[in-house]
């Protein structure tokens, strides 16, 4: 019998080696969506809502402010279990000073990525140099048309062409909007996805005929979140996905969107964890 007990102990622990645990994606919180808000109340409101991952933006937690602030409000965020796990989105420049700023403040509160939205494609030269010396990761966000990465190709060719530390916050309802499948685009950009913006979006036609595009509540809008889930799980992605609104109405009081929102997730993630 011992023997017996011992073999199938060995099994079980064979199986468990063999069959590791997939890792969970997190649910966090942008900024923006709280961006009536101060940073006191913001930690507030992620207490309440029960989530700990915060993207904040300068408004909360300015990358350009003093030391001091800066460790104050990270003792609050330590204190809470609250953890700003990212920030942005940044604006970067030419002066690889000034952008040396937003790697200073990452390495203050122990931030492991950055966000940011270069106008200008001459700034990755300086902005891959800081990567290199800081060994952080920068994260490439995208808006909808029009705009410098609001074409997955734009971002593509960054890509290829840069250090594997330079990736992609992928806002899913901004390229959603742009007219492209968000599951698509993350499977094309590999293992390059470092944060994910959770919203959604839907283009209605206006009188005239020109297109209206309308922020709504997570999994009302045009996104393919059941495909996207459906990548994450079988890529065994592992970021934060954070929940963003551009709407204005949600942002004067986004508690029901985001309790929504939670909801949502917490559907999808576990369907993708079966």
């Amino acid at each position: 019998m011992k023997k017996t007990s011992a073999l199938f102990a060995l099994c079980s622990l064979m199986l468990a080696v063999a069959s590791p645990v997939r890792a969970a994606v997190q649910l966090g919180l942008q900024g923006w969506t709280a961006n009536k808000m101060t940073f006191d109340q913001v930690v507030a409101f992620a207490e309440k809502h029960g989530i700990k991952q915060l993207q904040l933006i300068g408004a909360q937690f300015d990358p350009k402010g003093t030391k001091e602030e800066t460790l104050r409000k990270k003792a609050i965020l330590d204190a809470k279990g609250l953890t700003c796990y990212t920030f942005g989105v940044n604006g970067t420049s030419m002066n690889k000073e000034d952008n040396r700023k937003l790697f200073e403040f990452a390495k203050l509160i122990g931030a492991k990525i950055i966000v940011v939205e270069p106008k200008n494609l001459a700034e990755w030269d300086n902005l891959e140099e800081l990567v290199k010396e800081y060994d952080l990761k920068l994260a490439i966000h995208n808006h909808g048309k029009g705009t410098v990465y609001g074409d997955p190709a734009t971002v593509q060719g960054v890509l290829a062409k840069r250090d594997k530390r330079i990736g992609v916050c992928l806002d899913v309802g901004w390229v959603t909007a742009a007219g492209f499948d968000a599951a698509k685009v993350f499977r094309e950009y590999g293992d390059r996805v470092y944060d994910i913006h959770f919203k959604d979006k839907k283009v209605e036609k206006a009188a005239d005929g020109k297109d209206v595009i309308l922020d709504v509540e997570l999994g009302t809008g045009a996104a393919n979140y059941a495909g996207l889930f459906a990548e994450l799980k079988k890529s065994k992605w592992s970021g934060v996905m954070a929940i963003e609104t551009d709407n204005r109405s949600f942002q004067t009081d986004p508690n029901q969107m985001v309790s929504e929102g939670k909801k949502f997730f917490e559907t999808m993630n576990g369907k993708g964890g079966k």
